[in-house]
């Protein structure tokens, strides 16, 4: 029966995905994310049902837009398919409780924040602030251990990069720094900490792929939204046991 509730999540985060793209990409040029209807931005076709079939459709239609055959960013298939596999490996590990509903939203903020910091190097406050309260709340009823982390580590995740930033002198934008607010909540301080480690990897080698590919110079801002997500995503399933593992290297 577990495979089939997986299976289920699955689907659920194929389709959630889809409408998490139109989050990001609308939020922060402040559309709606009701009206218009989806649409090729570059004819202005109405998209079909048979458009919007997560993956599927980006597949059948072979990354084109039906009437203009404009290229399809690949971003959207891909964001839908990462939303289909988190949703079924939380469902995985954590089954039907409070805990799965903090690690539903907590996958569906970062999705977003990938989307719109991909798209236009921006975490717009319009989605941070209702995923962070919603998640605050989901902590005084799914507490971490000891049940004051949550709160010190979101204390923590937004002194430490409000001082990058400082020290950086802007190296760091606003946004991430109210994320790792939020990514405090969900993780607590060990694993908020490992995040931020995690993630300056991650965004170094991410940025050492992108510039020699465009050849850009190295003040050539990258977003670093997916670098964190990634790297959220990874300690909030696997913090602990890789923690746990690097410092076996040490004793």
């Amino acid at each position: 029966m577990t495979a089939v509730w997986v299976g289920f999540f699955f689907i659920y985060g194929l389709v959630f995905g889809s409408f998490y793209n139109v989050v990001g990409l609308r939020v922060p040029k402040k559309e709606s994310i009701v009206s218009p209807p989806s649409h090729c931005t570059v004819c202005d076709r109405r998209l079909t049902a048979l458009d919007l079939i997560p993956v599927g459709s980006y597949l059948f239609l072979r990354g084109k837009c039906r009437g203009c055959g404009t290229k399809i960013n690949a971003i959207y298939p891909l964001m839908e398919l990462v939303t289909g596999v988190l949703f079924s490996l939380a469902f995985y590990y954590l089954g039907f409780s409070i805990e799965l509903l903090v690690a539903l939203l907590f996958i569906s903020m970062l999705v977003i924040i990938t989307v719109s910091d991909t798209a236009y190097m921006l975490i717009p406050n319009k989605i941070l602030l209702p995923f962070g309260i919603a998640i605050a709340l989901l902590r005084f009823v799914s507490p971490l251990e000891p049940w004051w982390d949550s709160f010190l580590g979101a204390a923590v995740g937004f002194l430490v990069l409000f001082l990058i930033a400082i020290m950086s002198k802007g190296g760091m934008g606003g946004g991430d720094i109210k994320l790792f607010f939020v990514i405090g909540l969900v993780l607590g301080t060990k694993l908020t900490l490992f995040t931020l480690f995690l993630a300056a990897l991650i965004g170094s080698i991410v940025g050492i792929i992108h510039l020699r590919r465009t050849r850009q110079g190295r003040k050539t801002p990258v977003p670093f939204g997916p670098s964190i997500a990634v790297a959220a995503v990874i300690s909030y399933f696997y913090g602990n046991a890789l923690v746990g593992w690097y410092l076996t290297l040490f004793t």
